[in-house]
């Protein structure tokens, strides 16, 4: 009888463990799934943290790019202005004092110019010698800092033809352009130049600005001393859309009017001009030129201040559903709607 007692014993104790191992395995499954259930929770909380700190991250940074453009901008129009516009009242100011005692006649007479006539001449030779030193550089500042930030459909990560567009003040002053023709004068009406090549020279194309209706440019052909058309050379295309554009014809103007035989051809010092030097020029055409500077100065303050739009509608923010997770990223693969740089899908008008 005591033998069978371990036997006894033993089976009254397996059913013990047999439950003490199945609630161990219960109670792993069960830690199991509640570890299953936390990492899911961790990885999504943490996926949905790093998101919005990353959106947060990149609309910051491109909030400062704006800023930073802005301010550029701003600061280029405002020094680009003051520059020719300085210039421009001084000029102004000098041809007054000249002839501010006259009328004007049918056939006006010649008349000397006399250096006591145009007083103190420091500040015009300080503006007009910053504005020669500086020109080609405000050309350059203006392309930099208003055309292309202002230019929706522009990546700077792509690659651009370093000389795509050939227009400077030597090739202004090569192909002869007419800064008294209407022609020329800046306009923002017709249609916009698409970047295209305008072929080559030809009578139509350089001798009738309007044979296909009003443009926002130019087509500039080279002419010879006698006024034909050289065929040799390609036609180059001014675009009234471009900051960078104004500033060059501006500048080549100023050049053009100051190097004139005329009331604005100031002494270079303080000695008098010889009797023998007379006028060429009436007032009427001094006057004339003024005026057209002066148009093309506020042309240029126009165009200007509807770039300065463009920057603020390049980084204006984004919608409600380019914030939602993978909304964002399954919109941007049709479109860069999401984009706080979002490029522009349709022509000026």
């Amino acid at each position: 009888m005591e033998q069978d007692l371990p036997k006894q014993a033993a089976r009254t104790r397996s059913p013990v463990k047999a439950a003490g191992i199945w609630q161990r395995i219960q109670s792993w499954d069960s830690r199991l799934s509640v570890t299953k259930g936390l990492t899911a929770v961790t990885l999504m909380t943490g996926f949905l943290g790093g998101y919005f700190q990353y959106l947060n991250s990149y609309e910051q940074k491109v909030g400062e790019q704006a800023k930073a453009d802005m301010q550029k901008a701003t600061d280029t129009f405002l020094e680009i202005s003051d520059a020719f516009a300085d210039v421009q009242i001084q000029q102004e100011t000098m041809l007054r004092e000249q002839f501010g005692s006259l009328k004007a006649q049918a056939s006006p007479a010649l008349i000397p110019v006399d250096s006591k006539t145009f007083g103190s001449l420091s500040d015009y030779w300080k503006a007009r010698t910053s504005l020669r030193r500086n020109g080609a550089i405000f050309a350059r500042k203006a392309e930099i800092y208003i055309d292309w930030p202002s230019d929706l459909g522009r990546d700077p990560a792509a690659e651009h033809t370093l000389d795509q567009d050939p227009l400077t003040a030597t090739l202004l002053t090569k192909y002869n352009f007419d800064c008294d023709s209407d022609a020329n004068l800046p306009q923002f009406k017709g249609a916009i130049f698409n970047g295209a090549d305008p072929g080559r020279p030809s009578d139509e194309l350089c001798n009738d600005p309007t044979a296909n209706g009003l443009k926002s440019y130019v087509n500039l052909c080279a002419r010879r001393a006698d006024g034909e058309i050289d065929a040799l050379q390609k036609v180059v295309t001014i675009n009234w859309w471009s900051a960078k554009h104004h500033v060059l014809v501006m500048h080549h103007c100023f050049e053009v009017l100051r190097g004139g035989p005329n009331a604005l051809q100031a002494p270079a010092s303080g000695n008098d001009v010889p009797n023998d030097r007379k006028l060429d020029k009436p007032r009427d055409s001094n006057e004339h030129r003024l005026q057209l500077q002066a148009r093309r100065l506020d042309a240029f303050m126009t165009l200007t201040m509807a770039q300065l739009d463009r920057i603020r509608v390049r980084y204006r923010p984004t919608g409600f559903f380019c914030h939602v997770p993978l909304a964002r990223d399954a919109i941007g693969y049709f479109s860069n709607q999401c984009l706080p740089n979002q490029p522009v899908t349709s022509e000026r008008s």
